[in-house]
This record gives structure tokens, sequence and C-alpha cells, in this order.
């Protein structure tokens, strides 16, 4: 079976609205999606007609930290309405919004003006990112794209990189599981650790109530595979995969196109 267990609308930072996403998922061939956005489940609620032939898993990406990095975890076949999202989705929003309000406050510093109210209309009523600021830059002629805005105002470093209050890991696992969900520490090697610093996040993720482990995120070599597989089943974790898709034209992050799950680990939907 193709499944994706890593997407993103409009509704966070992706490019298609949920019909979109679906109808996506659909021609490339995906037989269950779970639309993971970050800190909202709003896509959830802005589906309208859509193509039924894909099953959907509810999902969230919520942003945290561990020792001073930033960290992503996935809430798998969550419950929409329980408290625990309700909650999460608020903190994290309100977050989210503040962190905007200090990015736009930055930008105006270097002399762009209305930079948090020209982001907020590229984001839709929806969460405000660095992306949509540097959909701004581009429109008002401030750069001449997007990639030129992240490197001269919104990149690591930048006026724009505001670090983010986010609630702690914990917490967000607790939100998860209160949900009847369940906690995935999504894209590993995106953190850039060492293996040794990798194996400590891992059993501080266990530790806390984390269960699964994103062994396959988007397109990778065999033996980045096979690493992040080693270290599921050392920790007796639940494996998932998905393509962390956001728009078309990223190659390695096309929704339903990334390796298979090695065989010998258990699937994260076998709990479902």
């Amino acid at each position: 079976m193709n499944i994706d267990l890593h997407s993103h609308t409009a509704c966070s930072d992706g490019a298609l609205n949920p019909a979109a996403l679906i109808q996506r998922a659909v021609e490339n061939g995906v037989e269950t999606l779970a639309i993971t956005d970050h800190d909202t489940v709003d896509a959830y609620r802005d589906l309208g007609p859509h193509e039924e032939s894909v099953a959907l898993i509810a999902g969230i990406e919520f942003s945290t930290q561990w020792e001073h990095t930033g960290i992503h975890v996935l809430g798998l076949n969550i419950d929409l309405d329980s408290d625990a999202i309700r909650t999460g989705v608020r903190f994290q929003s309100k977050a989210r919004l503040e962190r905007a309000q200090r990015i736009g406050a930055n930008l105006e510093k270097q002399g762009i003006r209305d930079a948090f109210d020209g982001a907020a209309r590229h984001s839709a009523g929806h969460y405000i990112g660095r992306p949509h600021f540097a959909q701004y830059l581009v429109e008002s002629g401030q750069v001449k794209s997007m990639q030129a805005a992240f490197k001269k105002y919104l990149g690591d470093g930048k006026a724009g990189d505001v670090r983010q209050h986010w609630a702690d890991l914990p917490q967000v696992i607790q939100w998860i599981r209160d949900a009847n969900g369940i906690a995935v520490l999504a894209h590993p090697l995106k953190y850039k650790m060492t293996r040794t610093r990798l194996k400590r996040l891992l059993e501080a993720f266990v530790r806390e109530g984390g269960q699964g482990l994103e062994v396959v995120s988007g397109k990778q070599l065999p033996h980045q595979t096979a690493g992040m597989a080693q270290l599921c089943a050392e920790n007796e974790m639940l494996a998932s995969c998905g393509s962390d898709f956001h728009e078309p034209g990223r190659v390695w992050a096309e929704l339903g196109r990334f390796p298979s799950l090695p065989g010998r680990l258990t699937p994260v939907w076998e709990r479902f």
C-alpha cells in the first residue's frame, strides 16, 4: 500500500488547499494520507468536497524544542475534537502569532513597512510563517525571489530569525496521547545531529511517552533508511513514513514518492 503520513496544506506552510492536496494524492496513487499541518488542524475543517478514494488519518505536526534544538512531533490518528488538541492548537497558535509580530517589528526596523500585515494577507487567515513574509518581500519589491528573502532577511541569524517559545516536549507528547493519538518524531535526519545525540533524543522521546519514529521522510539514500531503521528497532518504536510534502516541484518531497519501510519494523498504522 502507498501510505503517506506527513503532508502539509495552505492551512500552514503548504501551497495547496486541502481538497487539492487530496486530489494530488489520488493522482500519485496514495491510498492512505495524513494531513499534518504545523500546529493546526484547520485543514480538516476546510476540506469541502474532495476525492474520497483516499483514506484520511487525522494528524498534526507540533513544534517543540529539545536541548535548544527545534524538533517536530507528529500526532497521528488523533481525535480532532479532543480537549487536548484544542488546548495544544490554541497554545501553539498564540506562540506563532507572537513570533510573527516580532518578525514584523524586526523587519520594520530594517525599513520594510507593513511586513506583518503583508504576511498575514498571504496566510489567508491561517498560520503566519516565514514563507508568508518571504512572499510579501517579493511582492513589495524588496527581493527578487523567496530564496533571496531568506538569504537576506529571514534565514538563520537574520532579522526574521526569531526564536519561538513552544510548549516543551513532554507537554506536546501528552497532548497527542490525551487525544488518543500516537506521537512520532518527525524527519530525524533534518536535525543534523550526531548519531550519539540523536540516540539521546530518541531515549528522551520514548521516556516521555513518544512511540514512533519517521524512518522514511521523502527521498533518502538506502544507508540513511537503514540507519533510521536500526535506531527504530533498538528503541522498540513504531515505524512511520511520509513525504513531508509542501508544494509541487519538490521532487525530493513529493506525495507518495519515497522508499518503503524496511520489513522488519512494526508500521505505526498497525496501531490505528
